[in-house]
């Protein structure tokens, strides 16, 4: 019985969750996931080339292969890198 307390303690103090918290993305490891993630590069504003265009590559090999999660860390870094090379507007 302490311990059924105890843990409505502790998931009551985390409180409900709000609405105006502002938008989440979930994401999953899928190859769903992997296709989202490359389409978002090929729609990217700067052109991808170099280190992010490698990354990418590797990345949508690795999920082609079965190795989804590695394959989604690596097109996120290549999704990183490249905002990174955009030029700044100012």
């Amino acid at each position: 019985m302490r311990r059924l307390a105890t843990l409505a303690v502790i998931l009551l103090s985390f409180g409900p969750a709000r609405a105006d918290e502002g938008t989440s993305r979930t994401t999953t490891d899928n190859a769903e996931y992997c296709e989202a993630l490359a389409a978002r590069l090929a729609a990217s504003p700067t052109p991808v080339s170099g280190t992010p265009r490698e990354l990418a590559e590797e990345g949508k090999r690795l999920c082609a292969s079965g190795h989804v999660r590695t394959g989604i860390a690596k097109l996120r870094r290549a999704l990183r890198a490249t905002r990174a090379e955009a030029p700044r507007g100012g």
